[in-house]
């Protein structure tokens, strides 16, 4: 015993990022288990969306949106859901939200509050839309209006 009160006393700054370590990690473990939404891989997700009428919530900006989403998206910014102005989004409480993002690192805020608004099942795409494209998964991509010609009657 006395050898960890040495090491310790005498390794103050690497016992401080080991106890630092230890605590964010426990932190990061029970924020997990009490948010209020569940984090689903793309698999997972689909078969959210396909057997339980999931939506899929796209909380990129726009331009983002129309080069590439998720089949079936629905585009709510994130301070449209600060607001709580969810548009069409309102209509689907009951049925399962996923929220994506780009990398799945903003997606965490508009979950927890729509979940807040009552919405029954919110789940986040871990790692976002990044995941989704690792996974060879379907993206639709809005056709850009460039190149087309108008036909004169």
């Amino acid at each position: 015993m006395q050898e960890y009160i040495d090491f310790v006393s005498n390794n103050m700054i690497l016992t401080l990022v080991w106890v630092g370590l230890a605590a964010a990690l426990l932190m990061s473990l029970i924020k997990q288990k009490t948010a209020a939404y569940k984090v689903v891989g793309p698999n997972d997700a689909a078969i959210l969306n396909n057997r339980e009428n999931g939506v899929f919530v796209d909380i990129r900006g726009h331009d983002d949106f129309r080069a590439g989403h998720i089949t079936g998206a629905i585009n709510v910014l994130p301070s449209e859901i600060k607001s709580q102005s969810f548009g069409e989004l309102e209509k689907h409480k009951n049925d399962p939200i996923i929220v994506v993002c780009k990398t799945g690192q903003t997606a965490a805020d508009s979950a927890n509050q729509l979940a807040k608004a009552g919405f029954e099942s919110v789940y986040i795409l871990k790692d976002g839309l990044t995941s989704w494209n690792d996974a060879k998964m379907p993206l639709v991509r809005a056709k850009s209006g460039k190149g087309k010609s108008k036909k004169k009657k």
